[in-house]
């Protein structure tokens, strides 16, 4: 019999990202309730206005596009919102009420910049398909990540393997969570671009270097 997580135990989905990212950020935000905004996440805020608008109803065609879609899964304990959900006219499908036919759902996330060399993003989208499939009664075998950059989608193929990382992942996030543990990591150079740098790293990001230090004595003296 396999394990559900109560509703009050559900950890957000976004959370994943931020996990692989970096496990120390992860928990900052979501144990410690610390946020800050910075450029890169301002940009991703503005890029999901629309998205996330569960007002906007869309039919292109045969394909039904829901935006701000809710989801959740009790075996992975997590809950949290698609940007778009198409669904598309299909034989094997799923049925929608109020709509004739049957139907294929097909997660789309959207993202700032360009893909990423780890599979954050990827592993996001199929945490995504997982809760669909169990809220939908259905199985979903593909999915497409919106790069702002480029200005296009990729198709992402939730295979196994990719299947199995969110599993881990979701496992050890509530293993953390129960502990309440924030765990401390090595910096690296993604600590640059990381909006908690501050919070996380005070010390580091305010004490200048001694080359820096002078620098700006020297400055300071030719100034006087």
């Amino acid at each position: 019999m396999r394990k559900e997580y109560p509703e009050e135990d559900f950890l957000l989905l976004s959370g994943i990202q931020h996990f692989v990212f970096c496990k120390r950020q992860w928990a900052l935000i979501h144990i410690e309730q610390q946020w800050q905004e910075n450029l890169l996440t301002v940009e991703g805020g503005i890029l999901h206005e629309k998205t996330h608008d569960n007002t906007i109803k869309e039919k292109r065609g045969s394909v039904i596009i829901s935006r701000g879609m809710r989801i959740f899964s009790p075996t992975l304990g997590i809950t949290g919102m698609c940007d778009v959900v198409e669904f598309h006219r299909s034989r094997d499908g799923i049925n929608l009420y109020g709509r004739e036919g049957t139907y294929q759902p097909i997660p789309v996330e959207y993202k700032r910049g360009k893909p990423k060399q780890d599979r954050a993003d990827e592993l996001q989208l199929c945490a995504q398909a997982m809760c669909l499939e169990e809220m939908l009664l259905c199985t979903i075998s593909e999915g497409f990540l919106y790069y702002g950059e480029p200005k296009r989608r990729f198709k992402i193929t939730f295979d196994d393997s990719l299947r199995d990382e969110v599993k881990r992942i979701c496992k050890e996030m509530h293993e953390l969570y129960a502990k309440r543990h924030t765990p401390k990591v090595k910096t690296t150079k993604a600590c640059k671009s990381c909006s908690l740098r501050e919070l996380c790293l005070p010390k580091l990001c305010k004490n200048p270097s001694a080359i820096d230090y002078m620098k700006k004595a020297v400055a300071e003296i030719n100034l006087g």
